[in-house]
């Protein structure tokens, strides 16, 4: 399938749960990120944020790592001082900028009768100064002020420093379309140009390059052997107000939010908030388990629901960035894996591994053997949890390796070897592992899913209307922006009916575009929108 009209079958269950509780509590899953929409004030130097810049001068990348177990059997301290002091100034504030512009306003405000009812509202025009105190004074019968204006809208999150020559991790949210990004060292108000050497949207991770000398790397644990219960400290920049530190424990391990593609999170109760973003998780001995990334809160603040992407995998994606130019290079397998169920479980005979229901053709699970219906249940040595855990071994490992695959076929278990290719962009934005295809059709960004029996009962959808539900939908994108949401119920496209998924994504293959209709169900009521991709 196309890029098109993503298919994200595995996500429609989730996002109902949040997008249901977010309708009657609030309930809302938050990037860990400050953002302001005032315009930017005059600060030290800054650089257009560049898409790639050189690698280390000295070859591969090398970042500390210290894999010993933490002491378990310790008792517990009294202050954490003496850590803190030693990993504090690893911890970076991360500046973003981008200019905007903001949307032009009805032409009924033309009229200055109406538009003294809205004077307070009405962004300002360029020629009038906005400092405080100086406000030039208003004149209802001027030259109307509807037009759209530039603002500057400013984001600000946290990094992690890796390496003493100015190399730094941060999340790809805090610089994602970012035009200027800039950093600063612990509580100086220095700021250091910062270039982006890469970005990896799919574990929001992103590294960036200052120039600097004498820096303090972070060392960096072995993630695998953080257990549930063991302390940590999270440390970043909540809310702008500076360098912080909260305590909390690892609440639980491996959780997927759908959030992104590759997710393997460590949940924490440490206070994590707005801000926090691409700060560092510790432990008690000062290493990085894991860089902050997002939060499930009701208030947009810490609700003791944290989320820190693993230290391993952070480790595995930033070389990668780093060492091959700014990209990620991931192995593909070529096999739509979906969890085992407990009614699946009866009948698979497991309760643990991925569930294969297609395999693609020619792709290397089908040379190797692989077959629809098969429980792959182990990679190598990795003993495989579920189909997300899949996905995520199989995009660790190099592509060209070869890799001894143990699946369960009827009561007897089978060990296959296939040799892994490199997994395209659009295989690795869909989530499902089916080779990429040209971007055509309709609807590009946008991802659909089935309709389930919980997420027809928390969208209070009847069980007559029939669709395919929207996932998830770029922000940037001509459906986004033209009034598609997620959570709207696709019933049409151009007058063609689409019951499910599938049908959905068959159709935007079909419709060549750029124009196409489409009837969505929303809010109890069924409407047609217009979307236009050439604007």
């Amino acid at each position: 399938m196309p890029s098109a009209l993503r298919s994200r079958l595995v996500l429609a269950p989730l996002l109902a749960f949040v997008l249901g509780l977010a309708g009657t509590s609030g309930l809302t899953l938050w990037a860990a990120e400050g953002k302001s929409g005032r315009k930017a004030e005059k600060s030290a130097p800054k650089a257009k944020a560049a898409p790639a810049a050189p690698a280390p001068a000295g070859g591969q990348l090398s970042l500390k790592v210290d894999a010993k177990p933490i002491n378990r059997d310790a008792p517990e301290r009294v202050s954490y001082s003496a850590v803190v002091r030693r990993t504090a100034g690893s911890v970076v504030y991360v500046y973003s900028s981008k200019v905007a512009r903001t949307p032009e306003l009805p032409p009924y405000l033309n009229d200055p009768r109406m538009r003294r009812f809205f004077e307070e509202m009405l962004p300002r025009g360029g020629d009038e100064d906005e400092t405080p105190g100086n406000r030039a004074p208003r004149n209802n019968n001027r030259t109307p002020r509807n037009r759209g204006s530039d603002q500057t809208q400013q984001g600000l999150g946290s990094g992690v420093v890796i390496t003493a020559d100015g190399y730094i991790v941060t999340n790809h949210h805090v610089v994602d379309g970012a035009d200027d990004v800039s950093v600063s060292l612990g509580e100086s108000n220095r700021r250091y140009a910062a270039k982006v050497v890469g970005r990896d949207p799919g574990t929001d991770l992103a590294v960036l390059k200052i120039e600097a000398e004498n820096l303090s790397p972070a060392t960096f644990a072995d993630s695998d052997q953080v257990e549930v219960g063991d302390m940590v400290l999270a440390i970043g920049n909540p809310f702008g107000v500076g360098q912080s530190v909260s305590r909390g424990i690892v609440s639980a391990l491996s959780r997927g939010m759908g959030m992104g593609v590759f997710e393997d999170f460590i949940q924490t109760d440490a206070a994590i908030n707005p801000g926090n973003s691409g700060g560092a998780l510790i432990d008690t001995d000062g290493r990085v388990v894991g860089i902050n990334s997002a939060i499930l809160t009701r208030s947009g603040s810490s609700a003791g629901i944290g989320f820190a992407i693993p230290a391993n995998l952070t480790r595995f994606v930033v070389e990668q960035l780093v060492n091959n130019n700014g990209k990620v290079e991931r192995g593909f397998l070529g096999v739509r894996p979906q969890e085992l169920t407990d009614e699946l479980t009866a009948s698979f005979g497991t309760e643990k591994g991925a569930l294969i229901s297609e395999v693609t053709e020619g792709s290397p699970a089908e040379k190797a053997g692989i077959k629809s219906g098969d429980v792959i249940l182990r990679i190598e040595r990795t003993e495989i949890r579920d189909a997300r855990h899949l996905l995520l071994t199989i995009s660790k490992i190099a592509p060209g390796t070869e890799v001894e695959v143990q699946i369960l076929r009827g009561n007897a278990r089978e060990t296959l070897r296939a040799k892994l290719t490199r997994r395209d962009d659009d295989a690795l934005a869909r989530e499902d592992g089916t080779p990429g295809k040209k971007d055509e059709g309709v609807l590009n960004g946008v991802g659909v899913g089935d309709l389930t029996p919980e997420t027809r009962s928390r969208l209070q959808i009847p069980a007559r209307i029939k669709g395919a539900l929207i996932t998830s939908i770029e922000a940037d994108s001509p459906a986004a922006r033209q009034g598609l949401r997620e959570g709207d119920l696709i019933l049409e496209l151009d007058r063609r009916p689409c019951t499910n998924a599938d049908e959905a994504v068959k159709l935007s293959e079909e419709i060549k575009g750029p124009k196409v209709l489409v009837l969505v169900y929303r809010n109890g009521r069924t409407r047609y929108l217009a979307i236009d991709e050439s604007k």
